[in-house]
């Protein structure tokens, strides 16, 4: 079976949701959680803080430096993440579509590279 991480884009210029809605979604997020375990594809997954929160490790020759993060300046940042395994691609991108509803956002599927035999 081939692993999968489903990436929770967030835009960090649009105000989360609040109250209900928030709400709202985390059950929905929690459900996806839970069949993805009954169903044995989850291996791990987990929301982020805010890019605000990061630390930029960047390991030169002999220096290193740390830099208050996040490492780019782009609009969307990754928000959270679920690690699957799937029998194939068609499979990760349905629940992929499942956890773009739960989360109201978009979510982006890439494979893991193989492991060398």
């Amino acid at each position: 079976m081939k692993q999968y991480m489903l990436s929770v884009h967030h835009d960090y210029d649009v105000p989360m949701p609040t109250g209900d809605d928030l709400q709202a979604s985390f059950e929905q997020v929690d459900r996806v959680n839970q069949e993805m375990v009954s169903t044995g594809v989850w291996v791990f997954g987990g929301g982020l803080l805010s890019p605000d929160t990061a630390t930029v490790v960047l390991a030169g020759t002999g220096d290193t430096t740390m830099t208050d993060g996040p490492f780019t300046e782009t609009k969307e940042q990754l928000g959270g993440f679920w690690v699957i395994r799937c029998a194939d691609l068609d499979a990760a991108l349905s629940w992929a579509e499942q956890c773009s509803q739960a989360c109201r956002g978009p979510v982006e599927v890439r494979p893991f590279e193989d492991e060398p035999a």
